[in-house]
């Protein structure tokens, strides 16, 4: 400081220098970071949401379940299609996936939807669940889970429970 004025820099140049913002190495080590994080959260995201469509076709299924158990403890047999509840009523559709179910053996059937409507891990796969025989325990009405085709990862718990008995 001379006469208290502060000193300013001989030339232009020298006050260019100072940094202000980011390096373009920064940021390319920023964008880097991103993209590894990118892809490791991009598969755990696609298995989520496959596990999810295939949990909803195991939700939309429980109506049916409850109904087949209730005729069949009823009436000592699984409907047919001149029943009631027939066959085609027990039917279901949902967003990912359909099912239907066997006459006379009361077998579901989940298929999922195609891809594009339905997760890439699981379009087109099937589930099947079967109720009991009715001549064993009548008191136990519980449905086993075969995966078919569906990739075990994507079941959930209870059918890997029933799929593996």
């Amino acid at each position: 400081m001379l006469g208290g004025h502060e000193a300013q820099p001989l030339n232009r140049r020298e006050s260019m220098n100072t940094q202000k913002g980011f390096t373009l190495i920064e940021l390319m080590i920023v964008v880097a970071i991103i993209g590894i994080l990118a892809a490791i959260a991009l598969p755990a995201y696609q298995d989520y949401t496959a596990r999810a469509q295939v949990s909803e076709a195991f939700v939309m299924t429980a109506g049916q379940k409850t109904t087949l158990s209730e005729y069949a403890q009823t009436n000592g047999a699984y409907p047919t299609g001149s029943t009631t509840p027939s066959i085609t009523d027990l039917g279901v559709s949902g967003k990912y996936a359909d099912a239907t179910v066997a006459a006379t053996s009361g077998v579901i059937s989940i298929t999922m939807k195609a891809a594009g409507v339905a997760a890439a891990g699981v379009a087109g796969k099937t589930i099947t669940l079967t109720p009991p025989l009715l001549s064993s325990d009548p008191t136990s009405f519980e449905f086993k889970c075969a995966s078919g085709d569906m990739p075990a990862k994507y079941l959930p718990k209870t059918c890997e429970s029933t799929a593996s008995e």
